[in-house]
């Protein structure tokens, strides 16, 4: 027997579905207070161009978070592919510097 076949995954599944959840939500109050951000200052055409990038960020890691909740129904879910793991991690990084860009 392996050690996979005995393998209990107990709440991980659970777990894991609700950190995307809480992750996806902070993404969006960043997205959106960027947006706020950026047109309370003047809607610059920099900054629209910087509120259509958050959004096509927010838009990118929102993708990657439905997908990968939606696999975690199951008890045994794939793997989460390393172009998975780096879109997530390219659409994060994009929102906080365009919120950073937008402050300055």
């Amino acid at each position: 027997m392996t050690a996979t076949a005995d393998r209990d995954p107990g709440l991980q599944p659970e777990r894991t579905r609700l950190a995307w959840r809480r992750t996806t939500l902070t993404a969006t109050v960043v997205a959106l207070l960027a947006g706020r951000q950026a047109l309370h200052s003047g809607a610059t055409p920099a900054a629209l161009v910087a509120v259509a990038l958050s959004a096509l960020a927010w838009l990118g890691f929102l993708l990657v978070a439905h997908r990968r909740v939606s696999v975690l129904d199951v008890a045994r879910p794939e793997q989460f592919t390393p172009r998975g793991a780096l879109t997530a991690a390219l659409c994060t990084v994009a929102l906080a510097v365009f919120a950073a860009a937008m402050l300055f």
